[in-house]
């Protein structure tokens, strides 16, 4: 395996991050000039780890924004001058003076990655650029055990899924190179985000002057201790949840690896974090757990939740043991063909079956301490289609289980994106299926019988629940208590998973 070069430390430096941003903002250094300069399809293949095409759309070109797209989103060294000429108020040696780069010769060689991140959110759209350690492709060798990772698919995932409300204090817990604060910064008074990695947090940092965020406090600790006897109203994290062997010449990697047996880490974390919960607060988080033989993942997640808190966790999918090492031994770079493959395979597969680990989950948490007297809600599901917008969804899915406390709203109305289908047995008049079809949100198929889609097509918020399932009765010539009692759970469920809403007063 190939050794990895030094590496400069991140140092933060709000006057030179502000130069280095008029400079970034000068050359248009954002995501969809840099799309439109080396062409669509070259912008595609570089998502997969195709460098080529890149470099061929750019050929010659020495402008700024081409000699930065080759610095800091290839990683590729560029000459001094073209890098002075496309910095003109950091200069390279402010750069050099931040970690971002080093100078050999004639040659700038890129210390880190700087790329723009788009996102999209309740107050607009928007883009940031994050730093991060130079990746696989740059650094031509596996990853680094300290390695910082940039905004990759966990990380994005985990900013959908974030309920977007203002709050007064937040924490981003494991901040890595500083994407979730910065967004949850945009409807936070004050957040405070902490990591075990110095390097992390100094990434972190230096991302927030780079941006113009400010409010943001940066403290260096493992899990709640450096934010102890204090409270939020809402808690993010994209822990280090990846389950590593704790074996010799398995690598550590600080962005992934918590440092604990199995899934001990997401068990820290929900076992601790409702002690920093403010009423009302809530945490949302990624994470990883095991299935074993005497347990179901999701049983033993709902084991580490206290009974006095909403919870609401979504397993998204499972691997195999073998599937889930040959994800993460690939993950650090470390290939079938290398000659460590075999033996970090061996490790992980040693591992799970000394605690008889079946299958490995992956999924979302949301916790929430409900304020005095609120009843609680208690949600473990798997959900394997696709989804979309899942922090309005699951803000929707809080809202009506609030609502739900006192009994099913006097009139609803079905939600805009649900549509009914209808199949028939050849030759047959009546349905011998019936779908209600979520567009948005979870995406859910929900099968209901005649009685229950009658309801749900009599419900535009003119007459009430009462109205209508009373002339239900009378349509299906059945007593009113009886069906009252077969279809009343059957509409909660449906007002809870966001298929009927509260009609407007």
């Amino acid at each position: 395996m190939t050794a990895v070069p030094d590496r400069a430390q991140p140092r933060p430096d709000a006057p030179l991050t502000q130069a280095l941003a008029a400079d970034l903002d000068a050359a248009d250094f954002r995501s969809e000039p840099l799309r439109s300069l080396w062409g669509e399809e070259a912008d595609d293949a570089l998502g997969r780890g195709l460098q080529e095409p890149v470099l061929r759309a750019l050929h010659s070109r020495d402008d700024a924004l081409a000699t930065l797209g080759r610095l800091w989103v290839l990683g590729m060294p560029q000459p001094q001058d073209a890098v002075e000429r496309a910095l003109p108020k950091a200069g390279v040696a402010g750069v050099v003076t931040l970690g971002l780069a080093r100078v050999e010769g004639a040659t700038v060689h890129p210390q880190a990655l700087i790329r723009p991140q788009s996102f999209v959110d309740a107050d607009g759209v928007g883009e940031w650029w994050i730093a991060s350690d130079l990746d696989e492709a740059a650094l031509g060798a596996a990853l680094p055990a300290d390695h910082v990772l940039g905004v990759g698919g966990a990380s994005r995932t985990l900013a959908e899924l974030i309920i977007p409300v203002p709050v007064e204090r937040a924490l981003d817990l494991g901040t890595g190179c500083g994407i979730q604060a910065l967004l949850v910064s945009r409807h936070a008074a004050r957040v405070v985000a902490t990591d075990i990695s110095a390097r992390a947090l100094a990434y972190a940092e230096l991302n927030a002057q780079l941006n113009g965020v400010h409010d943001i406090e940066f403290r260096l600790g493992s899990l709640f201790e450096p934010v102890a006897g204090e409270t939020f109203d809402l808690i993010v994290s994209n822990p280090p949840f990846v389950i590593t062997p704790r074996a010799t010449d398995v690598p550590e990697y600080e962005y992934r690896d918590g440092g604990l047996v199995g899934d001990a880490l997401v068990e820290e974390f929900l076992r601790h974090a409702p002690a920093h919960l403010a009423p009302g607060g809530i945490a949302q988080l990624l994470g990883n757990w095991e299935s074993r033989a005497d347990a179901p993942g999701l049983d033993r997640v709902r084991s580490w939740v206290g009974d006095d808190l909403d919870a609401w966790v979504i397993q998204r999918e499972e691997l195999t043991p073998l599937g889930y090492a040959e994800l993460w031994i690939r993950d650090g770079g470390t290939l079938p063909r290398d000659a460590e493959f075999t033996s970090l395979l061996s490790a992980w597969l040693d591992d799970f079956a000394e605690r008889e680990v079946t299958a490995v989950g992956f999924g979302y948490i949301l916790l929430r301490r409900p304020v005095t007297g609120a009843t609680v809600l208690r949600r473990f599901e798997t959900v394997s289609q696709p989804v979309s917008n899942l922090g309005r969804a699951l803000g929707a899915g809080l809202a009506a289980h609030d609502a739900l406390a006192t009994g099913i709203p006097d009139r609803l109305v079905v939600a805009q994106d649900v549509t009914e289908a209808r199949h028939h047995m050849p030759g047959e008049d009546d349905p011998s299926v019936i779908e209600l079809r979520q567009g948005g949100g979870f995406g859910r198929t929900i099968g209901v019988d005649s009685a229950l889609a009658g309801f749900v097509g009599a419900c535009d918020g003119e007459l009430t629940v009462g109205q209508i399932v009373a002339a239900l009765a009378d349509l299906f010539d059945v007593p009113l208590a009886a069906l009252w009692a077969d279809i009343e759970p059957r509409i909660r469920q449906l007002v809870l998973d966001g298929l009927l809403l509260p009609a407007a007063e």
